[in-house]
């Protein structure tokens, strides 16, 4: 696997390294030791899965507090999505600061969302189905929701959302004492 750490500190975009033939190619999606040799968590308690019918659809920005954080490893299957990072860790050098790059079916790459960071896409194809890996189990009473377009932290979406669903259109601005302390 290819690691690539982002400038926010603990997230990574994360390549196959492809071992190709005549046949097509043979990669790792997970190496438990290779996320170890990186630091990063390699223990996955729920694996789940969301299709996206529409184009321009908005999942997220969601995150859980302490002490049920969670560490996410996304893929898209199928489709294509623009995938977003919000460091939301107070004390963080990158706090408030994000990250966002185009997940696809044929680019296979993966985002590394650590804890104590908001996690949110928007689809770019209708059809558009999404692989998380979670290292924590769901917990509603823990569950935070980012608004999207949130003035804070100014993400710069490829095109204005057309579906967003009523939880994530929540009008509570951001402050720092919405922040996550980790």
């Amino acid at each position: 696997m290819i690691f690539t750490p982002l400038f926010l500190d603990g997230a990574f975009l994360l390549d196959l390294e492809k071992r190709e033939d005549n046949r097509g190619f043979f990669a790792r999606y997970f190496c438990e030791r290779e996320f170890a040799d990186h630091g990063l968590n390699g223990r996955w308690v729920q694996m789940n899965v969301s299709l996206s019918l529409r184009r321009g659809t908005m999942r997220g920005l969601h995150f859980q507090r302490p002490p049920k954080a969670e560490v996410k490893v996304v893929r898209c299957l199928q489709g294509a999505i623009w995938d977003v990072v919000v460091d939301i860790r107070y004390q963080s050098p990158t706090y408030g600061e994000w990250f966002g790059t185009e997940l696809t079916a044929e680019n296979r790459r993966m985002m590394y969302v650590p804890q104590g960071f908001a996690h949110g896409f928007l689809t770019l194809q209708d059809n558009s189905e999404i692989l998380y890996l979670v290292s924590e189990t769901y917990s509603p009473e823990h569950e935070g929701t980012l608004i999207w377009n949130d003035k804070f932290h100014g993400i710069e979406w490829p095109e204005v959302p057309v579906v967003v669903s009523d939880k994530d259109q929540s009008p509570e601005p951001w402050t720092n004492e919405r922040a996550v302390r980790v």
